[in-house]
């Protein structure tokens, strides 16, 4: 996992006159939430944010005002739908050691059977219990062989050393189909010879 320097700087003007400035010295607002205390509202740099929320779960070390040094991870990031640039950002404070629900992507490797079957991803990402600093960029799990028909459940996706899944285990996560248009063309060309 990966760990980001940023510098922020703590707002005291709130509303949509002060984001619209904020963004338009290409920063970014946000608010940081502690678990119990007052949220800190912030103002970050946009490119660097932006480049650090590339990766999943991406662990932030915040420069607060040069004053304080806290970790956070990315809970929720409004973007712009057409722009696509930060609108605002929503950090959660972590300490070294806690732990911490999060959504992890699956990434499939190896060779389906032969046959023109089709992998279909049902869920992307797998929701695990981890420890802040220590958080996988994704979970992979080998598809070699595997045929029509077959599933792989939540509890069959192997899980580095310290992590827990923290969804019901009997989820389907990925599954195989069979090739369903060459079926029906098959099927087209029996009744033209009819």
């Amino acid at each position: 996992m990966s760990e980001v320097k940023l510098a922020a700087e703590t707002r005291t003007e709130f509303g949509k006159g002060a984001a619209r400035r904020v963004r338009r010295e290409n920063k970014v607002p946000g608010v940081l939430y502690e678990h119990g205390m007052v949220p800190i509202h912030l103002t970050l740099p946009g490119h660097e944010l932006l480049l650090a929320l590339r990766t999943p779960n991406v662990l932030l070390s915040l420069d607060i005002d040069g004053k304080s040094n806290e970790l956070a991870i990315p809970k929720a990031v409004q973007r712009d739908p057409l722009k696509g640039e930060l609108v605002h950002v929503d950090l959660l404070m972590v300490k070294r050691g806690e732990r911490v629900v999060v959504e992890i992507p699956v990434v499939a490797e190896g060779d389906l059977a032969p046959g023109g079957n089709l992998l279909e991803y049902v869920l992307s990402t797998l929701t695990v219990e981890a420890e802040a600093t220590n958080i996988p960029d994704t979970l992979t799990v080998s598809v070699q062989g595997l045929s029509a028909g077959a599933a792989i459940l939540a509890k069959d996706i192997p899980l580095p050393e310290g992590l827990k899944l923290a969804q019901d285990e009997d989820t389907t996560v990925l599954q195989v189909l069979a090739p369903q248009a060459e079926e029906a063309a098959e099927g087209e060309e029996e009744g033209a010879e009819a």
